[in-house]
């Protein structure tokens, strides 16, 4: 059976404390409504880069690509609804700017219930939180109908931008190249890169270059999997080559950023 519980996070346990979660552009398995309390930044999704600020709300649905870069004085509240929910959820992702203060006292009442609740562990929680995750998704909904939200059509750039993420969201562990994906989308590398870097500030490979340094990451800091069985599923010609990649992006070994890794999870 489907869960609709929601999870509710800070901005810091959604990134375990290394930054690098958010800001590398991934994808998440999960749907999340990140309220954005104080402070600003900016995120990328749908193929194009936007600036956040307070009172914003940002819709990323499960499997989307995206990166959030906020400044270290920012604040503000996650829910998590799994993937697999009978939840009606928004299938393309969304920054809500509210305005409207009754609507902007309404989520904060409803993630701080349910926060409450989470970490109540009553008799019924389960059902609490089932009800909670309906609400919230009622307000998204209520949200993106009005005519202030409307969806903003994006320019060709962005479009080709999207689909270019989308793709390398999809395959970015196979051995391709990013001209492989620029012909794969039917466009030359030229136009993609200068596309990309019009959308987003990024050229098309480093974009894919940081969606692979997200996996390898991951991988590093959440498995035990051995740095040269990363390196083959990732697509890299050697281990020697992987090591060099990390570094290159990272200034450390991958058997350091392990061992980083494994340091701040046992602090934590």
């Amino acid at each position: 059976m489907s869960s609709n519980r929601p999870t509710i996070l800070s901005l810091s346990q959604l990134s375990m404390g290394q930054d690098w979660r958010l800001t590398l552009p991934h994808d998440r398995p999960d749907h999340l409504l990140i309220w954005v309390t104080r402070g600003q930044g900016r995120v990328l999704m749908d193929g194009q880069r936007r600036g956040v600020g307070t009172h914003n709300a940002l819709v990323i649905p499960a499997n989307h690509f995206f990166a959030l870069e906020l400044g270290r004085q920012a604040i503000g509240q996650v829910v998590r609804i799994p993937g697999e929910t009978d939840l009606t959820m928004p299938q393309i992702p969304r920054l809500l700017r509210i305005r409207d203060g009754a609507a902007m006292n309404e989520l904060n009442a409803l993630i701080e219930a349910a926060s409450r609740e989470q970490a109540s562990e009553r008799p019924l929680c389960t059902q609490s939180m089932d009800a909670f995750g309906a609400l919230i998704a009622v307000w998204i909904h209520r949200q993106l109908a009005l005519e202030e939200h409307a969806t903003e059509r994006r320019n060709a750039a962005a479009r080709l931008c999207g689909a270019y993420c989308a793709h390398i969201n999809a395959h970015f562990a196979a051995p391709m190249t990013m001209s492989d994906h620029a012909a794969a989308l039917g466009v030359t590398p030229t136009h993609l890169s200068r596309a990309c870097k019009a959308a987003t500030g990024k050229t098309a490979a480093e974009l894919l270059t940081e969606r692979v340094l997200h996996e390898a990451r991951c991988l590093l800091a959440e498995t035990d999997v051995a740095a040269q069985d990363i390196a083959r599923h990732l697509g890299f010609g050697s281990a020697a080559y992987f090591t060099r990649f990390m570094q290159q992006h990272t200034k450390a070994t991958p058997t350091a950023l392990r061992k980083a890794s494994a340091a701040l999870l046992k602090a934590a």
